[in-house]
């Protein structure tokens, strides 16, 4: 089996008819990656590159310390300002909308790094109400809504494909500055929609309102002519077809592509403890394919003739 390109076989997820159903969504399970590491990373790892996203699922919830050991055998966790592997409640002990109860909006992270982060991980240790009698964390609110940002993209390029072209084109400058003693930007501007140029397929997503900062008059387009194709992407990335919505559940860790997937919640009440991390793209997509093809085959195609993203 030849090593594929990122874009071969992805398979696009929508509320409207998510890739074969009756596997939907892709998972693995916990006792699998303790019994048999390598096969089910290789599995989990294919799964995400594939469909953007997977679950580990019957991960044990009675200490953070399961979850961090099941991202590390991806790869290492990725320190950032944040920290590291994060384990928390909406406290605001950071200056992040991800610290409060409010509902968030579809969204990339990290869109300040000049590498942003290439894989996300949540999972819900527990969500409880102290103040009410019913502990549900059904009826507490905090549905989890994941978008896949390829998908959406195709569909701007199909019916505006000005407004693809501009959110392509133009190069937006991003920040992280809310911290005190924190200013990280990228080394360079860059696009909503970044496309690799020697294949002309869409390489990665960066949408995040927070993380903006002024649109700059560039050489072809206005601020008004971005602002319009923003409006139209962001019509897009609502729309139920697009969406999928689900209710994160302790046991249940999700791991998704932040270069692909966009990422948001509604609102909820009570206290909800939220484990995870980030990891890199290139140790992701590394531990991806020596876990799912002969080293000779990774080689040739690495060191004869490289692919970028291959």
């Amino acid at each position: 089996m030849g090593l594929p390109l990122i874009n071969t076989s992805l398979e696009y997820f929508g509320a409207s008819g998510p890739p074969n159903a009756t596997e939907w969504p892709p998972s693995v399970d916990f006792t699998d990656v303790s019994s048999n590491e390598d096969e089910a990373i290789g599995r989990l790892t294919d799964m995400i590159r594939r469909n953007g996203l997977a679950f580990v699922t019957s991960v044990p919830t009675e200490t953070a310390e399961h979850t961090e050991r099941v991202l590390e055998k991806i790869a290492f966790i990725r320190l950032t300002h944040y920290g590291g592997f994060y384990d928390f409640v909406p406290d605001l002990a950071m200056a992040d909308t991800a610290y409060t109860n409010i509902a968030l909006t579809a969204h990339t992270d990290t869109t300040y790094f000049s590498d942003p982060a290439g894989l996300q991980a949540f999972h819900l240790l527990s969500h409880v109400d102290p103040s009410a009698d019913n502990n549900g964390s059904q009826s507490l609110g905090g549905q989890s809504l994941l978008v896949d940002g390829f998908y959406a993209a195709s569909i701007l390029k199909a019916e505006h494909p000005k407004a693809f072209e501009i959110l392509r084109t133009v190069k937006l400058p991003w920040h992280a500055s809310g911290n005190e003693g924190i200013t990280i930007a990228p080394d360079k501007l860059y696009p909503v929609l970044e496309v690799d140029e020697n294949r002309g397929e869409l390489h990665r997503v960066r949408w995040n309102n927070d993380d903006r900062g002024v649109v700059p008059f560039d050489d072809k387009y206005s601020p008004e002519e971005w602002y319009d194709a923003a409006r139209k992407w962001n019509e897009i990335l609502r729309r139920k077809s697009v969406e999928y919505w689900f209710q994160l559940k302790p046991g249940n860790l999700l791991i998704f592509d932040n270069w692909r997937v966009l990422h948001g919640r509604s609102a909820f009440t009570g206290v909800r403890r939220i484990c995870g991390g980030y990891i890199n793209r290139d140790d992701y997509y590394s531990r991806w394919r020596n876990t799912n093809y002969p080293r000779h085959e990774i080689l040739k195609r690495i060191i004869g003739h490289m692919v970028y993203g291959a």
